[in-house]
């Protein structure tokens, strides 16, 4: 099967940096769009930032100028580097791919989330 994995998130302070990084491993034939979602506590998950395989981005009106989508096809990892963090980035962040595998119909995977927090 296809997992995959997050890791990066913690705690910081307002105007501080992380990196998340998310690997997808298992079946994998190739990967389309990376992204990464995020969902803050009472609120719907949102998409934060998007990565083509051709490396076109996309971007959330609030995290524009700050956060950073990468990719690195050779090992099937996509990257999210967040500078200039505020309280309000405060969200579990998810990694998400839309790929293709030879042992499921499945297209959209998630990775199991990870925590960042933000303090004031």
């Amino acid at each position: 099967q296809v997992q995959l994995v997050e890791s990066g998130g913690g705690l910081v302070q307002a105007g501080g940096s992380l990196r998340l990084s998310c690997a997808a491993s298992g079946s994998i034939l190739r990967i389309n769009a990376m992204n990464w979602y995020r969902r803050a506590p009472g609120e719907e998950r949102e998409l934060v930032a998007s990565i083509t395989s051709g490396g076109n981005t996309y971007y959330k009106d609030s995290v524009k100028g700050r956060f950073t989508i990468s990719r690195d096809n050779a090992k099937n990892t996509v990257y999210l580097q967040m500078n200039s963090l505020k309280p309000e980035d405060t969200a579990v962040y998810y990694c998400n791919a839309d790929l293709f595998s030879p042992l499921s119909r499945v297209r959209n995977w998630w990775g199991q989330g990870t925590q960042v927090t933000v303090s004031s």
